[in-house]
């Protein structure tokens, strides 16, 4: 069997850390939309093994999500099963848009399918949450207010806007960027008082040329942070919106042009 799908990417309207768990994760609360934006995975079974081919590679090792996805799947099938799973890699990687929970939680998805595990989706968000906090969204697939870890959800309508993703090719470390704001509470100035991201402070504290952008543009445009960052994200009405803001994203960032979507494409497989 070979199967071939789009892994869509997300955006947090809004996110707030509200505290921390003993166990070390964060209480949020956020609000997630699915985007139109994809990276393209195709799985074919084999024999055995778990086989990556990629056109970016970081995931050449087996230190990644799609990676952990398969192997948490192939431990409950009774065969030895195998599968090659080849990815091409849109959404940019470290910026907060969601993508390696999303290939993560396409390949629990998709493999329980084609290995005949008939795990129903309650047990699918099990096994994604020991992967990302993010990966049960994906295999939700709703759009959805969030809270808890990001693991409860409330199904909200779709966002109707349209919008520019700005990537600043910045690598952000989420782990990182919980722990820096934790160091960031001991210092009240370095939190930017902006109710649509509590990660705003420090991104732009640590990143001289995204500060700039918004101390220059934020006045102007609502700019908002998606995840823990690095990507950003403006909504736009009209193609006069859209000339407008692309204008203003520096030339050596990258940008898409996104659509909210009502739900994920994969939720043929639930």
């Amino acid at each position: 069997m070979k199967v071939s799908i789009s892994s869509p990417a997300k955006i947090n309207l809004h996110l707030k850390i509200l505290d921390k768990n003993s166990d070390g994760y964060h209480n949020l609360d956020t609000s997630f939309q699915f985007i139109d934006l994809y990276d393209f995975m195709t799985f074919e079974q084999a024999k055995d093994g778990i086989l990556i081919d990629t056109n970016n590679s970081s995931l050449n090792t087996k230190d990644n999500t799609i990676y952990k996805a398969a192997v948490s799947l192939q431990e409950l099938s009774k065969k030895n099963s195998g599968v090659k799973i080849t990815i091409k890699k849109n959404i940019p990687i470290g910026a907060g848009l969601g993508g390696g929970s999303s290939n993560a939680a396409s390949t629990i998805m998709v493999l329980n399918k084609i290995w005949g595990l008939n795990l129903n989706q309650d047990q699918m968000m099990d096994i994604g949450r020991t992967i990302g906090a993010d990966v049960p969204f994906f295999i939700n697939c709703k759009n959805a207010f969030a809270c808890g870890i990001g693991d409860i959800f409330q199904e909200k309508e779709s966002d109707i806007s349209k919008y520019i993703i700005i990537d600043p090719k910045i690598f952000n470390s989420t782990q990182k960027m919980f722990s820096d704001y934790e160091k960031s509470k001991k210092n009240k100035n370095e939190l930017l008082k902006d109710d649509q991201n509590s990660f705003w402070g420090i991104f732009l504290k640590s990143n001289k040329e995204v500060k700039d952008f918004y101390k220059k543009n934020s006045k102007k445009h609502q700019i908002y942070l998606s995840g823990s960052g690095s990507a950003m994200f403006i909504k736009y009405n009209s193609d006069a919106e859209k000339d407008e803001i692309l204008k203003i994203i520096p030339s050596n960032w990258r940008f898409f042009l996104a659509k909210p979507l009502q739900y994920s494409p994969l939720r043929e497989f639930v």
